[in-house]
């Protein structure tokens, strides 16, 4: 299978600093474990802005988190990811002249990133001050083969003279985060986090072990070098910093190659993490690099196959869905010690903290194309169970399990509560997921180990929070998706998710209980039907707010009373607004920072009517800004339901072409990882219109008229269908598998094979 458009590329590179800092971002490198900013191996100027990192997914150190007034049960430390070495330093000279594009004649330079080997590179040909022409190519991999190995591979060819080439290449293990203290989604201070320990060195090789200064964690990096011509390769210390002196020389027209390994490894998941990194380093030289990049290739032609996307009509944006697609593999967690942060691994945005973003905007792509990886990420929620549980209790609840707001390693590191620990409906996105994931994929085995204990325990929280008036069981003081809405009284979203959560924790106890595999669950954490009666009880007597004369669910009881935001009015520069208006000012006044009740009516269709659904819609459009990456995916969603397919394809174009469009204007600091989830399901779940339910599998396709064809490929229980979507019909094949039952639009078919539905049809 080839992957169409598979290459995203920019000729002639700006020099510029904001473009070369958004580009750090956009050709980073990453597999789950590890993520390598792309910054140019010879640094920029002094006077530049860059955020030169390196990041191990799920480590991190403890920070002070100071609050104002030290209030019960607010938190006063986070966790916070760790920039943990830098082994991308490369500097080039040429007869004593030092390689810079900012210096002598840049005659072409290009970067690229290839989605199907897996790699990023850099191709210059320059010309120094002196007259000595060089072309340059540096190829990355952060490898999905092995998840602890980082590769340069640094090619020159000289063009038209021949003489002495030196590589000085550093490894440093004492680095500092980023920090911005105008921007509350990155950190206020740069800290060095890591205290060295150990030092290893021979002439090609060296490891450096540091220590996170509190959490007591240790991370080692190794690097090795290759050469392909014979030289000298020479190591020494300077200052705190590992250098290695490659020397040799170069004849005109000769190429040569310099190959610089690193390893990755931490204590989280091994207690020698020296020895592990000795170990992966001696794997890593165990083949040829080009081995390496034939598993890499071997890896994403797999993943390319599973979750094949084409669209054919717009070739930018089909490069920008692939991009997205192979932005969410290269940042999501491999196993249950770390889960997928905010911004991947592509830089420091929110600190590297876990959000409700994996499980209602990453988990359904994963559910439909790698269920295994969802399987993994649902894993991560359970470890951190008991620390929902502790969490629960700091937050006054005598049973059950609150999920943190933002988190590493389980406790929350939110400190402003109104738009962050009072997001209560977590509980019911963690629990929604998985229950997606069971009837996506049937397995079972997943709810008896770990998903049921967690839906039970999350159900039990909402009757802690909530309580019963006049017939109707209410939540109140929650914040809900908008955070430009904070500290309300019934939150439609929250109290629809909650509604589900509790059915679905009465209809798994007797799944359970039918399956002989009750017991076990029920005994540990001492759940009895009594209880299950009281969450059926709670589901039934759910308040759901409705306006009688507007005819929609008002996001919460006081939304409607409060003064309607004039965004129209409002300058451009003053957005988003949660820069430049004091909170109180955002939560006195109708105006939504993202999808809200637009989002449970999309997640949660089956609550309301299509009619109220309609009217919502329209009602929240006037007073959404989308500051929120969340937004506008959710927005062409419904849109498209709701046959507004215009209205559908611009919010799936402001959505898909975010990061690399750079049109939030905050890429610099790491991707979108949640909107690119998004993006994707603004196709599959918007324009193809899927729904996996209790009943089965659903479609109800529409095509933009700016397409000829959109087609991609799912996996439904032990299935894999594709769909191929067209101006005139749409074709449904059965991959392999079991044949399947589906319905398209109104109607049901038998899937053994193929089935065409011709428009009008359906």
């Amino acid at each position: 299978m080839k992957l169409k458009h598979g290459i995203y590329k920019i000729d002639n590179l700006s020099l510029n600093n904001n473009d070369l800092i958004v580009n750090e971002a956009i050709f980073h490198n990453a597999n789950g474990y590890i993520g390598i900013r792309s910054n140019y191996e010879e640094g920029y100027p002094n006077t530049y802005d860059s955020i030169r990192g390196s990041y191990i997914n799920g480590f991190y150190d403890i920070a002070d988190m100071r609050q104002a007034e030290k209030l019960y049960g607010m938190p006063e430390v986070k966790q916070t990811m760790l920039n943990v070495a830098d082994t991308q330093t490369i500097y080039l000279s040429i007869d004593g002249e030092k390689f810079s594009v900012f210096e002598g004649t840049t005659l072409y330079s290009k970067r690229f990133l290839d989605m199907e080997k897996g790699i990023t590179g850099r191709r210059i040909v320059w010309r120094s001050p002196q007259g000595k022409e060089v072309e340059i190519n540096i190829i990355r991999m952060t490898s999905f083969y092995q998840l602890s190995l980082f590769t340069i591979e640094y090619k020159v060819k000289a063009l038209n003279f021949k003489g002495d080439v030196e590589f000085l290449s550093y490894h440093k293990s004492e680095v500092r985060n980023y920090s911005n203290s105008d921007d509350p989604r990155v950190a206020k201070e740069s800290t060095c986090y890591l205290i060295s320990k150990d030092k290893v060195i021979d002439e090609k090789m060296s490891f450096l072990t540091s220590q996170t200064r509190r959490s007591g964690l240790s991370v080692c990096t190794g690097v090795n070098h290759t050469l392909s011509k014979a030289g000298s390769i020479h190591t020494r210390m300077e200052e705190n910093n590992v250098v290695t002196s490659i020397q040799t020389s170069i004849d005109q027209q000769e190429e040569i190659i310099l190959v610089k390994y690193s390893v990755f490894t931490d204590s989280i998941g091994q207690i020698d993490c020296l020895a592990n990194a000795k170990e992966k380093m001696q794997m890593a030289l165990s083949i040829p690099l080009e081995e390496h990049y034939k598993e890499q290739r071997r890896y994403l032609k797999k993943y390319w196959e599973n979750c094949l996307m084409e669209i054919e009509g717009d070739d930018d944006l089909t490069t920008a869905v692939n991009y997205n697609m192979y932005q969410l593999i290269q940042s999501v967690g491999k196993d249950e010690y770390c889960n997928i942060t905010a911004k991947g691994l592509s830089g420091e945005g929110y600190e590297g903290h876990y959000f409700w973003d994996t499980e209602m905007y990453i988990e359904p792509f994963f559910n439909l194309t790698m269920p295994s990886i969802t399987r993994n990420l649902i894993g991560f929620r359970y470890k951190t169970l008991d620390k929902a549980r502790d969490n629960a209790r700091i937050m006054g609840h005598t049973r059950g399990a609150l999920y943190p707001w933002r988190t590493i390693m389980g406790t929350e590191c939110s400190g402003y509560f109104p738009s962050g620990a009072a997001g209560y409906h977590i509980n019911g996105d963690i629990a929604f997921s998985i229950i997606s994931y069971y009837l996506t994929t049937k397995d079972l085995d997943l709810l008896v180990e770990k998903g049921a204990e967690i839906i039970f325990e999350t159900a039990r929280l909402w009757l802690e929070i909530g309580n019963y008036y006049k017939g109707t069981f209410r939540i109140n003081e929650v914040t809900g998706p908008d955070e430009y809405t904070c500290m309300v009284n019934n939150n439609y979203f929250t109290n629809v998710s909650a509604q589900y959560n509790l059915r679905w924790a009465k209809k798994l106890y007797y799944i359970l209980e039918e399956e002989n595999k009750l017991a076990f669950i029920a005994d540990r954490i001492g759940l009895s039907e009594e209880e299950i009666k009281e969450f059926d009880k709670a589901a039934n007597c759910m308040y759901l707010p409705f306006d009688d004369e507007l005819q929609i669910n008002p996001q919460d009881d006081s939304f409607l009373e409060k003064k309607v935001w004039d965004i129209a009015n409002t300058p451009k520069d003053k957005f988003p607004l949660l820069l430049h208006y004091h909170p109180l000012t955002l939560y006195r006044h109708q105006v939504c920072k993202q999808a809200d009740t637009v989002l449970a009516h999309f997640i949660f269709e089956d609550a309301q009517s299509l009619e109220i659904m309609k009217n919502s819609f329209d009602y929240y459009e006037k007073v959404t800004t989308h500051d929120s990456s969340l937004s506008t995916c959710i927005f062409s969603i419904m849109a498209s339901k709701l046959g507004l397919e215009e209205k559908a394809y611009e919010y799936f174009g402001d959505s898909a072409k975010l990061d690399l469009f750079n049109i939030h204007g905050n890429t610099k600091d790491g991707i979108h990882t949640a909107n690119m989830g998004g993006t994707y399901m603004a196709i599959v779940y918007g324009f193809a219109g899927l729904r996996i339910k209790e009943s089965g599998i659903y479609f109800a396709p529409v095509i933009p008229k700016q397409w000829n064809k959109y087609l991609f490929r799912i996996n439904y229980e032990d299935s894999q269908i594709e769909v191929e979507i067209n101006q005139r019909e749409s074709k449904y094949t059965l991959l392999k598998g079991s044949p399947k039952i589906i319905h398209d639009h109104d109607n049901q078919y038998n899937l053994e094979d193929s089935i065409v539905l011709k428009k009008g049809e359906q």
